[in-house]
């Protein structure tokens, strides 16, 4: 890899990981400390490198660089603390004692430190979008335009918003560290839907920036094979997570054409999906069956097992509705609801689904009226076409408006 695109490839690669061990070593207090060390020793490396060549191991580089800078700053702190601090504050609030200024940058303290930081990052405290936003900045390494790009938002926004979780977790006194295992299976679930939130944020993004949505998927995929590979958190809904990620990643290059335009599911070109995602995807389901416990996972797991499946037959479509029923028992949702009325439309007929899909109401969603259009295209054209054009008025994205546009044409 040439010398430019080393340093980009390693901060992407090794920015969140310097970041977590310095953040769970100098606590949410100093977290920014933890981050501008960081962004310095990628700055060294791109001074230092074009003059003296490469180093031999560039990584164990920018740890050893990191790990300096780290240490600096904390003899730094203790000498202010030491000297200056006491000549303003009270004998008794002053501390002789010095700080351990050990940076552990090894492997498995790297592992358990994203580990740690992603269990504090999602602590119920803070809402859901700091959540994401904190999880894409400190575990991804991705910088304030990238995330304001992902949220469609302006830079200063996303800076707001995560300088308000930050100070957050400190008012709270949330440690980074893993929470006790009693603790753990409540949380996880907090840190699975910030995973899953954070894979739809790349999947269903309406960014036209495909590189960013893929890298929003991959990295989200990263942090639960994270999960997977510690054995706290190696859990049966951790691995139908997994499973489902990789099951809609796998047909991630078939969902997008040349120009950015989205391609439906009935369109899409099964030669581009990935068989290998596949496979990987059936692995981790079959992993998560060993217990026999039975999560939303589970299902949407499933569920997106069998829309890889290459056949369009009735067993296929009724496998895909009897599952859709099961999932809106346990965890209804508006897009859940109109999805199992598809699959009903494909497994029995189109009557039957247009009875159940008038039944939810659901006027202010653009793709309920796009639902609408379908079922009634071959029927009564002219309702179809009525719903067409009320989901046109609600549609946001164009590539959404594109889409529905041509369904009017076809008519």
């Amino acid at each position: 890899m040439e010398q430019q695109q080393l340093i980009p490839h390693l901060f992407r690669t090794e920015y969140r990981k310097i970041v977590s061990v310095l953040g769970k070593r100098f606590g949410f207090d100093h977290l920014e400390t933890a981050e501008d060390i960081a962004s310095e020793t990628f700055l060294t490396a791109a001074q230092t490198w074009p003059l003296n060549g490469l180093p031999e191991n560039p990584t164990a580089w920018l740890y050893r660089v990191a790990a300096n800078k780290a240490k600096n700053y904390l003899v730094r702190d203790q000498l202010f603390k030491g000297k200056v601090s006491k000549a303003i504050r009270p004998p008794e609030a002053s501390s002789d004692a010095a700080p351990d200024q050990d940076i552990d940058l090894t492997p498995q303290n790297i592992n358990d430190s994203q580990l740690q930081m992603m269990f504090a990052i999602c602590h119920p405290s803070i809402s859901t979008e700091a959540q994401i936003g904190l999880s894409l900045r400190i575990l991804c390494g991705f910088g304030i335009d990238e995330i304001a790009d992902a949220f469609l938002t302006s830079r200063e926004t996303i800076n707001k918003r995560l300088f308000r979780a930050r100070e957050r977790l400190r008012e709270e006194k949330i440690p980074i560290e893993m929470p006790a295992q009693p603790e753990i299976g409540r949380r996880l679930d907090t840190v699975l839907a910030t995973i899953y939130l954070l894979f739809n944020e790349g999947y269903y993004s309406i960014s036209g920036d495909t590189t960013l949505r893929k890298d929003l998927c991959l990295e989200a995929m990263r942090l639960c094979h994270m999960l997977t590979d510690n054995s706290s958190t190696d859990r049966p809904e951790v691995n139908a997570l997994l499973a489902l990620m990789c099951f809609h990643a796998s047909r991630f290059e078939a969902r997008v054409d040349s120009d950015g335009e989205t391609i439906l599911y009935d369109d899409q070109d099964t030669t581009l999906w990935n068989d290998e995602l596949i496979r990987r995807g059936a692995f981790y389901l079959h992993r998560s069956t060993a217990s026999g416990q039975l999560s939303r996972y589970h299902l949407e797991a499933t569920i997106a097992f069998w829309s890889t499946q290459k056949t369009d037959s009735p067993e296929k479509w009724e496998n895909i509705l009897q599952l859709y029923n099961h999932l809106l028992q346990r965890h209804y949702s508006p897009i859940a609801a109109l999805n199992r009325t598809y699959a009903l439309a494909r497994a029995r007929d189109k009557q039957a689904a247009i009875a159940e899909a008038e039944k939810l109401r659901l006027t202010g969603n653009h793709f309920y009226f796009v639902l609408l259009g379908e079922l009634y295209t071959g029927i009564d054209n002219a309702r179809a076409r009525e719903h067409f054009e009320n989901a046109l008025a609600l549609a946001r994205s164009p590539s959404d408006k594109r889409i529905i546009e041509k369904k009017i044409g076809r008519l």
